[in-house]
């Protein structure tokens, strides 16, 4: 992902965690969250198996239980995360409190970090969607293949 993805999906995910804090929005996106995680894995399987079909024989292509396992220690990684957050937030609520500040925001950081991975799995359902032959439109096309590349690259990078 380079600088200016980044940058816009870090803006993003800070005006809603901002916006969800004075609306009371944590349990909303959480659930948001949960939705998007089974409409990524789903629709991950459903690509996987399209694709699988188009490339008979090839062991590239295709669904696997390693695969879908690991799917799923990621999504539950994502909740592990939301729940680190939610305790930062709860600590430094009942530390501003203990030290007589004011301190009104109780879930700024389990926003963030919600709406970060509600913003990830949107990309990767819509990316899944696309390995199904859906049209998508072109400025998403070409959001998606920037993204794409850029965790290519990051993944190359890490071997």
């Amino acid at each position: 992902m380079n600088g200016k993805e980044l940058w816009e999906k870090g803006i993003a995910a800070l005006a809603g965690a901002w916006i969800g804090n004075r609306l009371g929005l944590l349990f909303p996106v959480i659930c948001l969250l949960m939705l998007l995680m089974a409409a990524d894995y789903v629709s991950g399987m459903l690509a996987a198996k399209k694709e699988a079909l188009e490339h008979p024989g090839s062991k590239k292509y295709g669904w696997s239980s390693k695969k879908g396992i690991l799917g799923i220690f990621k999504k539950i990684g994502y909740f592990f995360t939301v729940f680190v957050a939610v305790c930062v937030d709860y600590f430094l609520y009942k530390f501003a409190q203990e030290l007589g500040l004011k301190y009104e925001s109780q879930t700024y950081f389990a926003l963030l970090v919600a709406i970060w991975f509600v913003i990830n799995e949107a990309i990767s359902v819509l990316e899944n969607a696309g390995r199904m032959g859906v049209e998508l439109p072109q400025f998403l096309k070409k959001t998606l293949s920037e993204l794409k590349k850029d965790l290519d690259d990051d993944k190359k990078g890490k071997e």
